[in-house]
């Protein structure tokens, strides 16, 4: 089922409304007709079953049928990610998204070797937030997760410093029953912090700045995993201990 996302005040009691760029998707690219249902989500609140009454060329008319609570993890999860080359971070900014996570922040740690001009720095985060609202549409999620602007590695510990839970994956890292218990102890009270660092992974002096704030080091495991596939790892274990019924 096809999924938008609306503000609070586009639905008024049985009846709401989409308008903006989605009305062209759904008239002239899906060109649903009246009487088909979709999904909407007021972000931060519900989510309705509704069913199209009228279209026209910048409103979608919608009867709602049935509202749900959210389908959100209970906690905040950020991942703050060293910037990999290429256009890996639009694959992780993706897939970060359909596993649960509710914000992501491109970080400048030492070994990242991508410039991004600040002259260009607006439109690529433009970008990225359009990839992530495509994919929360995708994914079924209540909200759209929000990508920042890229920021230091100093800064990046300030924005996550009253985070109950901090998680840095590093290649020295030794012990899996350490991984383990922190991820079966994680609770719906705690909002977590998942750092990641670039292909080059990180330097020792940052790690040792990160866990003075606070952060816990973990392994993943035996193998080396790439930076696209690191936080994926966990985030994916993260969603599965903090799912609920």
């Amino acid at each position: 089922m096809y999924h938008f996302f609306v503000e609070e005040e586009q639905v008024n009691g049985e009846n709401a409304y989409i308008t903006g760029s989605d009305v062209n998707h759904i008239v002239n690219v899906l060109r649903m007709k009246v009487g088909e249902e979709l999904l909407i989500s007021v972000k931060g609140d519900w989510d309705y079953l509704c069913k199209i009454e009228k279209t026209s060329s910048d409103r979608v008319d919608l009867k709602v049928l049935e509202s749900m609570e959210q389908r959100e993890l209970p906690v905040k999860i950020t991942l703050l990610q060293g910037i990999p080359k290429s256009d890996k971070l639009e694959m992780i900014i993706q897939k970060a998204i359909e596993l649960g996570v509710s914000e992501i922040i491109p970080i400048k740690t030492k070994r990242v070797v991508v410039k991004i001009d600040e002259k260009k720095a607006d439109a690529k985060v433009s970008r990225w937030n359009a990839i992530a609202e495509s994919a929360a549409k995708q994914s079924k999620r209540s909200i759209v997760p929000k990508v920042l602007k890229p920021q230091t590695f100093e800064n990046a510990l300030e924005t996550v410093k009253d985070y109950g839970v901090k998680l840095l994956p590093y290649e020295n890292a030794q012990g899996i029953k350490k991984t383990r218990s922190i991820l079966d102890s994680l609770d719906t009270k705690n909002n977590i912090a998942v750092f990641i660092g670039p292909e080059g992974g990180f330097e020792e002096a940052e790690v040792k700045k990160a866990t003075d704030s606070g952060f816990e080091v973990i392994t993943l495991g035996k193998r080396i995993l790439r930076t696209e596939t690191a936080g994926l790892a966990l985030l994916g274990n993260i969603m599965i201990r903090l799912e609920e019924e």
